[in-house]
C-alpha cells in the first residue's frame, strides 16, 4: 500500500479518464441509434448498472478486508453513492423525475469529483480505478440517457431536485455528527483542492455558502436548456419577441 503511486491532477491517466467519460456515452448512444435496438439499449443499461454496483460492492469488501476503514466510514452517504442509486433507477424505470435528480446530482456533484478528485492514489492503484469507475460511470449513464431517450431538465426540475438535495443534506449532517466522518464534506472542506476550498472556514457560513454553490451549479446546468428554449421561441416569433403572423391573423377583428 505504501508503494501506491501518487495521484497527479491532469496527468496522462487523469486526462485519459476525462476523455473516455466524454466519448463513451456518445459512442454507446450512437450504436443504439444506429441499430435501433431496444434490446441492445437494455444490455448497455444492464452493463452500466452492473459495473456501478459491482465496483461499489467490491470496493467496500476490499477496503474492509484490508482493515483500511471502520464500518462507520463505509456508509452509503456520499453524494456519488446516492447518485449511483438514482441513475440506476432512472435507467431502468425510464422516469423523467428520477432522471432530473440523476442529472443534477450526477453532473453537478460527480463532475466536480472527476475534475478535482479528492484522491491520493494514482493509476494503476485499484483505488484510482474504483474511484473513477464509480464517478465516471454515473456521468456516462446520465449522458447516455439524455442522448438515447431525449431526457432533459425543466425549470421545475430545479425545485424538485433542490428539495431532494436538502433531504440528502439533513440526513448527511446527522450522519456526520454521529460518526465524525466527513460525508458530503459537510463537516469540513475536502483535503484536495476544489471549488469548496474557496469557501469560508467558519462552518455555519461554509454550509450556507455550500448551498449557494449548489444552487449556482443547478442554474448553470439548466442554463444551456434555457438558452435553447429562448432561441426556439425567438425563431417561432421571427426573432422579434412578437407572435408570428399566423397567430396575429387569428385574432378576431
Amino acid at each position: 500500500m505504501q508503494d501506491a503511486p501518487e495521484f497527479q491532477p491532469y496527468g496522462l491517466p487523469h486526462l485519459t479518464v476525462i476523455f473516455l467519460t466524454i466519448v463513451l456515452p456518445f459512442a454507446l448512444a450512437a450504436i443504439v441509434q444506429r441499430t435501433r435496438s431496444q434490446r441492445l439499449e437494455k444490455v448497455i443499461i444492464g452493463v452500466l448498472s452492473a459495473v456501478l454496483l459491482v465496483n461499489y460492492i467490491v470496493y467496500l469488501l476490499f477496503i474492509r478486508s484490508q482493515g483500511l476503514v471502520d464500518w462507520w466510514q463505509m456508509l452509503p452517504m456520499q453524494m456519488c453513492d446516492w447518485g449511483m442509486v438514482v441513475v440506476i433507477v432512472a435507467m431502468w424505470t425510464g422516469s423523467q423525475r428520477w432522471f432530473e435528480v440523476a442529472y443534477f446530482w450526477g453532473i453537478g456533484g460527480t463532475l466536480q469529483a472527476v475534475l478535482t478528485p479528492n484522491l491520493r492514489f494514482g493509476f494503476p492503484d485499484w483505488r484510482f480505478i474504483s474511484f473513477f469507475t464509480s464517478h465516471c460511470g454515473i456521468i456516462i449513464s446520465v449522458v447516455f440517457l439524455m442522448l438515447t431517450r431525449r431526457y432533459r431538465p425543466y425549470p421545475m426540475s430545479i425545485v424538485r431536485v433542490w428539495l431532494w438535495s436538502e433531504f440528502y443534506f439533513v440526513v448527511t449532517l446527522i450522519t456526520d455528527e454521529m460518526t465524525g466522518f466527513n460525508y458530503g464534506f459537510v463537516l469540513h472542506k475536502p483535503e484536495a483542492f476544489s471549488i469548496l476550498s474557496f469557501l469560508s472556514d467558519s462552518r455555519p457560513l461554509y454550509l450556507l455558502q455550500m448551498h449557494g454553490v449548489a444552487l449556482l451549479f443547478f442554474l448553470g446546468l439548466y442554463a444551456p436548456f434555457a438558452v435553447v428554449d429562448l432561441f426556439r421561441r425567438g425563431q417561432s416569433t421571427g426573432g422579434s419577441g412578437e407572435p408570428p403572423l399566423s397567430e396575429i391573423e387569428r385574432v378576431p377583428r
